[in-house]
């Protein structure tokens, strides 16, 4: 295949999409014109030898891969495995047996051959399952590589002379097995001038080239510029590695439980006019999992379709919505509430329905930044997703989401209104609280159901249990709340030890009294007192 166009989809972040589920994603990718499917696997396939790889993972056996790769070969749509043989390893590092070849954090130790002997195990079990000899070894995010136990074998080293070591012997590995590799290029651009995203093409010189083996491409991956400038001075930074380049951009799944479909499109648009005028041929969108993996890989089918059509030079947005409806059964407008419109800026992503579902009613760690008003917008968008949640296809995606938003359309300020009547002593207004407290844990566990439906109906249950503890603790931690503020109404308890704490911000960037969303896509961050998670 000459041009690649496609999607990666992540099948590592705690959630692998069940074999049903990417012969679905593959048809609607084939027939809106993709040739190009990525499978992101960590650690979640089988590798010969090594049953602590991907264990209790939901791991793709050989044979469920090569039951996708001849469905997308059926399809026209090149299967490539997407691997690590760097860093985003943590999930193996649990087991003692991989202990011995960690570095530092999520990192493999570099000039160590119990590594190499583990890295040519996974590109040897690939060879097996892929037909694709194309293949992405990874490499991203390894900054702190050298600083551990490779620092203390070794010492000091040239960051440049030791990434290039490790990506050569790499690199002969998947030449041994017919595999021509590509990786994420901003470990290169990290060293050379301490951030990827230069503003000036020429930061990276031409010899730096010689520290990426002949064969090698270099993907580079922007998921945030919002101007066009920046990835034509990006591309043209990467090229100075005299490399092929390829381009990745992103279909935002990664941020909670609802896509942002439009800031996607808006960012695809100008990656896609810049790849075109730069000459860069080979592209492909993610749709990572950070933090969970809540939200469906097929929530942006707005984006796929959207970025179909432009590679196609269909512009007409009147005429792709209409081409959206032809091939999906259901109006683009209305597939697009998923995105949640009145809650997040198109321009600006912010995730409010992941922090303030999780937003301890007490602590309040986001009461100062909240938006009383949301709680109305939650409550209309319930209605409309309510009446698209019996479509045959995505019904489940709309049902769960109208269900999120009757919970947000409750707990939205109620930590709000806890401490405002605690603190001025109000046990009557404090007492009208009790049953919203009682419907909002009967509405988390009715989320609960619906999570599971979902998740069910694209994703193996590995990883499940993980959303289950999250959403346990926060029906259990509603019950707790509810019976100690009915003990204090009642004169059980005289006090209510963190109702009595005067809010901070919970960043200096943020003026008191002023509302304003944010982005933080770590389920846990409202809970203070979390050390040792």
């Amino acid at each position: 295949m000459d041009n690649h166009f496609g999607v990666m989809l992540d099948c590592s972040r705690n959630a692998v999409y069940t074999v049903e589920a990417i012969k679905k994603l593959v048809t609607y990718l084939s027939k809106m014109g993709y040739n190009t499917l990525m499978l992101y696997t960590e650690d979640t396939y089988e590798v010969e030898g090594e049953p602590y790889f991907g264990y209790l993972r939901g791991r793709y056996s050989k044979e469920e891969i090569k039951e996708i790769d001849n469905f997308c070969r059926s399809k026209n749509i090149e299967l490539i495995p997407c691997i690590q043989t760097l860093a985003h390893l943590n999930a193996i590092f649990k087991w003692d047996r991989y202990r011995n070849i960690n570095d530092i954090s999520d990192i493999l130790l570099i000039d160590n051959e119990e590594t190499y002997e583990l890295i040519e195990k996974m590109i040897s079990s690939l060879s097996k399952s892929f037909t694709s000899r194309n293949i992405h070894i990874g490499m991203d995010e390894a900054y702190l590589v050298g600083f551990g136990k490779y620092l203390s074998e070794h010492g000091v080293c040239d960051k440049f002379e030791l990434l290039h070591r490790h990506l050569d012997r790499v690199n002969n590995i998947c030449e041994k097995y017919g595999f021509k590799p590509m990786m994420w290029s901003d470990m290169f651009f990290k060293f050379a001038s301490g951030d990827y995203y230069v503003n000036d093409p020429d930061v990276i010189k031409k010899e730096y080239g010689k520290y990426v083996p002949n064969g090698v491409s270099l993907v580079y991956w922007d998921y945030y510029s919002t101007n066009k400038e920046k990835y034509d001075i990006m591309i043209k930074a990467h090229k100075n590695f005299g490399k092929p380049v390829w381009f990745a951009g992103g279909f935002w799944t990664w941020v909670g439980f609802a896509p942002k479909n439009g800031f996607s499109i808006d960012l695809s648009k100008k990656a896609i006019k810049s790849c075109e005028e730069n000459g860069i041929e080979n592209m492909v969108f993610t749709m990572w999992g950070d933090d969970g993996a809540e939200c469906s890989a097929f929530s942006v089918l707005p984006s796929m379709f959207y970025i179909s059509q432009i590679k196609k030079g269909i512009l007409d947005e009147e005429k792709i919505k209409q081409n959206f409806k032809s091939l999906f059964g259901i109006e683009y407008d209305d597939y697009l509430l998923l995105d949640l419109p009145g809650i997040n800026g198109d321009r600006e992503v912010t995730n409010p329905e992941k922090y303030m579902l999780y937003n301890d009613y007490f602590l309040g760690f986001y009461d100062t930044i909240a938006d009383t008003k949301q709680g109305k917008i939650y409550k209309k968008l319930s209605g409309k997703l309510g009446e698209l949640s019996s479509n045959e296809d995505f019904g489940h995606l709309f049902d769960f989401e109208k269900t999120l938003c009757d919970v947000l359309a409750l707990k939205n300020d109620i930590g709000i209104k806890t401490r405002e009547y605690y603190q001025n002593n109000d046990k009557e207004k404090l007492n009208k609280l009790i049953p919203v407290y009682t419907k909002i844990e009967k509405q988390l566990k009715l989320l609960v159901d619906k999570q599971r439906k979902m998740w069910f109906a694209e994703k193996k249950p590995y990883g499940f249990e993980v959303q289950e503890a999250r959403m346990g603790a926060l029906i259990l931690r509603t019950e707790s709340c509810k019976n100690r503020l009915q003990k204090f109404i009642n004169g059980e308890i005289s006090i209510i030890d963190e109702l009595e704490e005067n809010l901070l911000m919970p960043s200096v960037r943020y003026e008191k009294g002023k509302s304003k969303n944010i982005l933080n896509n770590s389920w846990n961050d409202s809970l203070i007192n979390k050390s040792g998670w």
